[in-house]
C-alpha cells in the first residue's frame, strides 16, 4: 500500500480527543472536498508491506492507531491492514469521508464517518446504505460551512438518522464558518449532536505530522 506518513500525535477528534495516538495517513482520495486540509495527502507517498507498517507503528509506542488519509479505503490493502492492526492488541479507529462502503471493515474498528454537506461539494458522493451499519462504537461527523450546511444537516439527522446507535458530531469548517458561530447554533437548537473542534489545529495550525 501506499503510505504518507505514520507519526504519533495527539487525537484532536471525535470520542479520543487528547489521547496519544498513531496515526497512518495513506496515500490517495477520489474527492476533493472544498474545505480539505490533507491534500498533500492526495499523491506521492511510498509504498510499504503491512509488515512495515506495523513496525513503524509498534515504534511510536502508543495503544490507540487511527488509519486515516486522504481517503484511506480508497486502497484495498487498508481492510487487511485494519484487521491487522486489531489482531496485533491495537484500538484501532478509521477517519473515512463515507465515500466508500464501509460496512465490511473489520468489526472491532471504530468508525468515524463523515457526511458530506453541501459545501464539500462531494454530498452526491455520500454511501448512504452503508448507514445502516453503524454501531454504537461508531461516530457521524458532520463538517458545517454556512447555516445552509447546519440546516441541511439538521435535515439528514431527522429524516437519515433517528435512532442511530452512532454519535453524531458537528465541527465548523474554520475560517469560513467561527466555532462560535456553530457553537451558538448547536446551543440555541439543542440538537442531538456533540460539538467539537480540531485539537490539533489548535495546537499546531495545518503543519503535516501533528
Amino acid at each position: 500500500m501506499r503510505i504518507t506518513e505514520i507519526f504519533r500525535s495527539l487525537q484532536g477528534e471525535a470520542r479520543a480527543t487528547g489521547l496519544p495516538t498513531c496515526f497512518v495517513r495513506l496515500t490517495g482520495c477520489p474527492l476533493r472536498c472544498h474545505y480539505c486540509d490533507t491534500a498533500y495527502a492526495f499523491h506521492g507517498g511510498a509504498k510499504q508491506s503491512i509488515d512495515e507498517v506495523l513496525a513503524a507503528v509498534a515504534e511510536k509506542g502508543v495503544h490507540k492507531v487511527c488509519v486515516t488519509g486522504g481517503e484511506p479505503l480508497a486502497q484495498r490493502a487498508c481492510w487487511p491492514l485494519l484487521t491487522a492492526l486489531c489482531d496485533a492488541g491495537y484500538a484501532v479507529s478509521i477517519e473515512t469521508s463515507g465515500a466508500i462502503d464501509f460496512s465490511t471493515i473489520d468489526p472491532r474498528v471504530h468508525r468515524v464517518i463523515d457526511i458530506k454537506t453541501p459545501a464539500s461539494g462531494e454530498t452526491e458522493r455520500q454511501c448512504w446504505t452503508a448507514l445502516q451499519s453503524l454501531r454504537a462504537t461508531d461516530q457521524l461527523k458532520f463538517v458545517i460551512s454556512s447555516r445552509a450546511d447546519y440546516e441541511w444537516a439538521l435535515d439528514v439527522i431527522a429524516e437519515r438518522l433517528q435512532g442511530t446507535p452512532a454519535e453524531i458530531l458537528m465541527s465548523p469548517a474554520v475560517p469560513a464558518l467561527a466555532p462560535a458561530t456553530l457553537a451558538d447554533w448547536i446551543v440555541a437548537d439543542a440538537p442531538p449532536v456533540r460539538f467539537q473542534v480540531q485539537l490539533h489545529k489548535i495546537l499546531w495550525g495545518d503543519t503535516p505530522g501533528r
